[in-house]
């Protein structure tokens, strides 16, 4: 599955003919469209120089979490930790922010330019422990490619 989107990935990322945000934006609804146990993607980006996350392209249910604080939840753990973060119960998790509570399981993948954590990209899932070692080396390359364009 994750071979088949590769190519699709690079496609968007190289289509300079839209915006940054129209292909980040394409990037999460191909995801949540062709991955069944992806149910929420998006991207959380650096809010400028404040310590916090703010919202940026996503695909799946609207969400509250407009703006998350360096430290609190999953992203902002990601947004101090510049590590990769999988949860595969978030009832487990003390410090995880209630998306929907149909959300059984969290990937958050560090976005990095030039060395700096700038962002991730936060999928959710209604599947208890859905994600593995090609989830997360899958996300790492979107990041990867995204960072190019930005």
């Amino acid at each position: 599955m994750f071979k088949t989107l590769t190519p699709q990935i690079t496609t968007i990322t190289n289509s300079a003919e839209l915006t940054t945000d129209a292909r980040l934006q394409q990037i999460c609804e191909l995801l949540k469209e062709n991955i069944p146990h992806y149910d929420w993607v998006g991207f959380y980006f650096k809010n400028g120089d404040k310590n916090e996350l703010k919202l940026g392209p996503y695909a799946g249910a609207p969400t509250d979490h407009i703006i998350i604080p360096f430290g609190k939840g999953i992203c902002g753990q990601v947004a101090v930790s510049n590590e990769n973060f999988i949860v595969p119960d978030v009832k487990a998790q003390d410090n995880y922010i209630a998306c929907s509570i149909t959300v059984k399981a969290e990937i958050v993948i560090p976005l990095f330019v030039n060395g700096e954590n700038i962002g991730q990209i936060d999928i959710d899932s209604n599947t208890p422990d859905p994600f593995t070692k090609d989830d997360e080396h899958f996300l790492e390359f979107i990041n990867a490619e995204v960072a190019k364009i930005l």
